[in-house]
């Protein structure tokens, strides 16, 4: 009798063993199950995340900061990439106007800015996010010995500026203005860096051009800055584009810009703060 109640006991810790571990695969079964929902926030998530391609145009003398800048947001989001149109702010406005595909617009002057929001094709209104100031751009050891804004009215020395129409050549136009001084170029051109580059191969004595560019060629140039500048800094709007492909990255791209971080590397670079 004590045999078979033994029996019993034993019957009853076997099912309910057998029973707990139906439960165990259950939960696990049940836990399982609900992996798919995880998996879709997971999912949900990740498609939140920053792809594909990013397109700035962007004002010439940006070229610089915004390569660094562009590095920085592709580490900062892997799986995106930023591709750069720098040139004239004019041109590049008008390209932006006639349907040009692009994300962001930088431009170098809120006249060229307005070009794009006037048309519409700006969402919201630009952030101001850098200024510059001019400086005049001399090959080394400045042959031309200028010393001043006044010295390149000098009979037979080689100028170039921006043509009036970029916001180079009109910022420096307002300086002469300023200095009651006329000048006549030996070439205008679209945008900054061709304006240095006719230094740089010293086929110009000097060129009036931004103080980031100067900084930016190294030892290709010397720098000259004259006090007349003062009268035509020029402020940077950036606005994401209405036909934007990527808005999410466009407007991650121009946080980066208009971050501590997108102060420093456009400080660095000779940019002023707004």
């Amino acid at each position: 009798m004590t045999r078979s109640v033994r029996r019993t006991r034993r019957m009853l810790q076997l099912a309910g063993a057998g029973a707990a571990a139906l439960i165990s695969l259950s939960a696990c079964s049940s836990s399982s199950g609900d992996s798919p929902a995880g998996g879709s926030g997971a999912s949900g998530q990740a498609s939140g995340k920053l792809s594909g391609s990013v397109t700035v145009f962007a004002a010439a003398s940006l070229k610089e900061s915004f390569t660094t800048l562009g590095k920085e947001f592709e580490k900062q989001h892997p799986g995106t990439e930023v591709s750069f149109n720098f040139g004239g702010s004019d041109t590049l406005a008008a390209s932006i106007t006639s349907g040009a595909p692009a994300d962001v617009f930088a431009a170098a002057s809120p006249k060229t800015m307005a070009i794009v929001t006037d048309k519409k094709d700006a969402v919201g209104a630009p952030a101001t996010f850098v200024r510059n100031r001019l400086e005049i751009a001399t090959p080394p050891g400045n042959p031309g010995k200028v010393t001043s804004l006044k010295d390149l009215t000098r009979s037979g020395l080689k100028v170039v500026l921006c043509d009036r129409t970029v916001p180079c050549g009109a910022a420096a136009q307002k300086a002469l203005d300023a200095g009651g001084l006329e000048l006549t170029p030996v070439s205008y051109e679209q945008d900054v860096k061709s304006a240095l580059t006719k230094v740089e191969l010293k086929e110009a004595d000097a060129a009036v051009v931004y103080r980031t560019d100067v900084k930016a060629a190294g030892d290709k140039v010397e720098g000259v800055e004259f006090p007349e500048s003062a009268k035509a800094v020029n402020d940077y709007p950036i606005a994401l584009l209405k036909n934007a492909g990527n808005a999410p990255a466009a407007k991650a791209f121009i946080a980066l810009v208009r971050s501590a971080e997108g102060r420093r590397v456009l400080g660095e670079a000779g940019f002023l703060q707004p």
